[in-house]
């Protein structure tokens, strides 16, 4: 890859440029440099700097702030997934567009650039989007109860182009215990089929692998760091693709991994004191948000904690800041500084300590676990499940046990791929907290010089409030 010119010996730009945004998920800005040469060559040549992020710092919360320059108060994406109180169910990773309030920097592009057009490669809140183009993770459900992996696009025919040319989005690499660069590999190609011969003028990448062996063996370990190498490796190509398309690029990230030792389950706690209670099934006990007084959705180290009967307040915050691991809880009104006041909020949110995170588990005696605890089930989880990474310690045998669910698969029977551990155990990194330093968040960078994405205030790292207007400035569209 040859070195980026300077900014004053390259032709000046048009009235408007084109933009590749990258999202590597679980870039912090400590890791720019020995281990990221191309990353490094970004921040040395084009523009760098340390980016804050916000409470909580996840992927479906952040996401929407970069999209929209909102605070989760306004845009109302308050975690991955939250109680949805008007169905009586907790919802994790809801895809539609329309979930985030605001206008998305895609609707603010059209309006000032009403020829310009867009391209979003899975980046969060995709279906619905007003894009040009776009490709996001979205299985078939049959009424059978299988579940056939697949992906949705718009135009239709160009995302069945995309996954010809490139075989089947590798799911299995985007989640679950065997997921790591595959997937990434495969968006960062189906990004660069994008630019090269389709030429949009935003077009939003993300690319998700390093998050995978932050959090199942720490950011400082020798998986985290052979992750960093790879995951640079791809911005590097990306970076020379959009180079030679007559694309700049910014690239950003959406929080950073901490080492954690520990998994902190509240409802467990929350049913010891009364105030959860759980339906049993033939299948296990299951979460009874009816019945109960109080109960968490666990988000990585933030918690959403409902409250029925305000009566109940004290009572739960009581028992919330008793439990070892928990570092602070707001009511509605310590919300309001952190800006995640919002009606899609707990009447409570917990903070973990800094070397913790909190599970979903609630139940009491392992031989009443739900059936869905030791899958791959992201959606009838009542809470985020980093153990999903892992498969069981403790089975003797687990390819022979996969092998196996898969003979009844093809065979056409009902089963149930139950090789997921059903404790944290393993898990040795985490996100969600604010970090402690600006090096210990996440980041961002540009082909751009300074100038011309806004620079950072004083030296201070950047706003993630203002990464929506510093790609329309990048695009040459800004206000």
């Amino acid at each position: 890859m040859q070195p980026l010119a300077p900014r004053s010996a390259r032709d000046p730009p048009g009235p408007m440029r084109n933009l590749l945004l990258i999202d590597v998920v679980g870039l912090a800005w400590r890791h720019v440099g020995e281990h990221t040469p191309h990353l490094r060559r970004l921040a040395q040549e084009g523009f760098g700097a340390p980016m804050d992020t916000i409470l909580p710092a996840v992927t479906c919360s952040a996401q929407a702030t970069m999209l929209t320059g909102l605070m989760p108060s306004e845009h109302g994406a308050v975690g991955n997934g939250w109680y949805f109180d008007d169905v009586g169910e907790v919802l994790f990773w809801r895809q539609s567009n329309a979930c985030v309030r605001g206008e998305k920097i895609y609707e603010t592009l059209a309006k000032r650039a009403p020829k310009a057009t867009c391209a979003k490669l899975f980046w969060w809140w995709n279906m619905g989007a007003a894009v040009d183009r776009s490709i996001t993770p979205r299985p078939f459900y049959p009424a059978d109860g299988r579940k056939l992996l697949a992906v949705y696009g718009q135009p239709t025919q160009w995302c069945a182009g995309v996954e010809s040319e490139l075989g089947p989005f590798p799911f299995f690499d985007f989640w679950g215990p065997k997921a790591g660069l595959g997937s990434s590999r495969w968006i960062a190609d189906a990004t660069r089929l994008t630019i090269e011969r389709e030429r949009p003028t935003l077009t939003l990448c993300y690319l998700p692998h390093l998050d995978y062996d932050h959090q199942r063996f720490g950011p400082d370990s020798p998986q985290g760091i052979a992750a960093l190498r790879e995951v640079d490796a791809l911005v590097g190509e990306l970076v020379e693709c959009a180079r030679a398309n007559d694309t700049e690029v910014v690239v950003v990230s959406e929080y950073a991994i901490e080492d954690v030792t520990r998994d902190v389950a509240l409802n467990r706690d929350l049913r010891r004191a009364g105030l959860l209670e759980v339906r049993e099934t033939p299948v296990g006990d299951v979460l009874d948000v009816f019945a109960s007084r109080a109960f968490a959705v666990a988000d990585h180290q933030v918690a959403h904690v409902y409250v029925k009967d305000a009566s109940d307040l004290a009572a739960t915050r009581a028992v919330l800041e008793s439990i070892p691991g928990v570092e602070r809880v707001l009511d509605r009104d310590e919300q309001r500084a952190f800006g995640i006041d919002h009606a899609r909020s707990g009447q409570l949110v917990a903070i973990s300590e800094a070397d913790a995170w909190f599970s979903y588990y609630y139940w009491l005696d392992e031989a009443n676990a739900p059936d869905f605890a030791p899958t791959v089930d992201i959606h009838r989880k009542p809470g985020y499940d980093p153990a999903e990474l892992f498969v069981d310690p403790k089975l003797r045998a687990p390819m022979v046990r996969v092998a196996s669910r898969l003979a009844r698969k093809k065979l056409g029977f009902r089963y149930l791929m139950d090789v997921i551990p059903t404790n944290g155990e393993q898990v040795r990194g985490s996100h969600g907290r604010l970090p402690e330093t600006a090096a210990r968040g996440p980041v961002f960078l540009s082909t751009l010089g300074e100038g011309e994405v806004g620079g950072a205030p004083s030296g201070d790292a950047v706003a993630m409030t203002s990464v929506k207007e510093r790609v329309l400035g990048a695009l040459g569209l800004g206000e």
